[in-house]
């Protein structure tokens, strides 16, 4: 019986090393090298200056890093900037409230609308680098928001005034289009047919640059 149950056992083993030899061999026949090719990426070049061929400020050159300026090392000096945002009302618009005879008002059931547009727009500008991440925060010396109305045409202007080492473009747009957003909130009950258009800067004092009201397209 010993000598059966020996033969036996070998035989279990011969079979265990046969298995393990043919599972080896399978395994180095599916192993095969991987070879990655990378694909040629193409190189992009960024433009590193701007239409003035001065490099840029806030963006580095590769895109990869952006930064607030500093302005630390400039002189204080006393800057001037006005923008103008233009709103264009539908004919069931001007029906539906009443005018002031110098054009100067629009006044619904909400109220006067170009008075809270035009304290709107003040309120903007003073908050003009909580919105844009780049400004920076300014001291405004003098905020001035005027609406008049052109036909069917609200003429809307910012200016601006800040002695400080950078100028004040952004927040005469900003104020500008606050007091434009403004009068469509106030009007948007009648019709949504109001157009909000043509926000640009009209005029710039101070720094390196001085823009003319003459020199910009309307």
């Amino acid at each position: 019986m010993q000598q059966i149950e020996e033969a036996r056992q070998e035989r279990e083993l011969k079979m265990k090393a046969a298995m393990t030899a043919i599972e080896t061999e399978n395994e180095s026949e599916s192993i095969q090298p991987v070879v990655t090719t990378s694909p040629q990426t193409e190189q992009t070049s960024l433009p590193s200056k701007n239409d003035s061929n001065q490099p840029f400020t806030h963006v580095s050159a590769s895109g990869n890093s952006i930064s607030m300026v500093n302005v630390g090392h400039k002189v204080a000096s006393q800057r001037m900037a006005r923008a103008r945002t233009k709103v264009i009302f539908p004919p069931e618009v001007m029906d539906a409230f009443s005018i002031s005879s110098n054009n100067n008002e629009m006044v619904g059931p909400k109220g006067p609308i170009f008075a809270t547009a035009q304290l709107a727009g003040i309120m903007g500008a003073k908050r003009t680098s909580d919105l844009i991440p780049l400004c920076h925060p300014l001291p405004l010396d003098k905020v001035h928001v005027e609406i008049r109305l052109e036909g069917n045409v609200a003429i809307v202007e910012c200016e601006c005034h800040v002695t400080h080492k950078t100028g004040v473009e952004m927040e005469a747009l900003m104020g500008s289009s606050i007091a434009a957003l403004t009068i469509y909130d106030m009007v948007k009950a009648v019709s949504h047919k109001v157009k909000i258009q043509e926000t640009v800067l009209i005029s710039k004092r101070g720094g390196k640059r001085t823009i003319d009201e003459n020199q910009v397209e309307t």
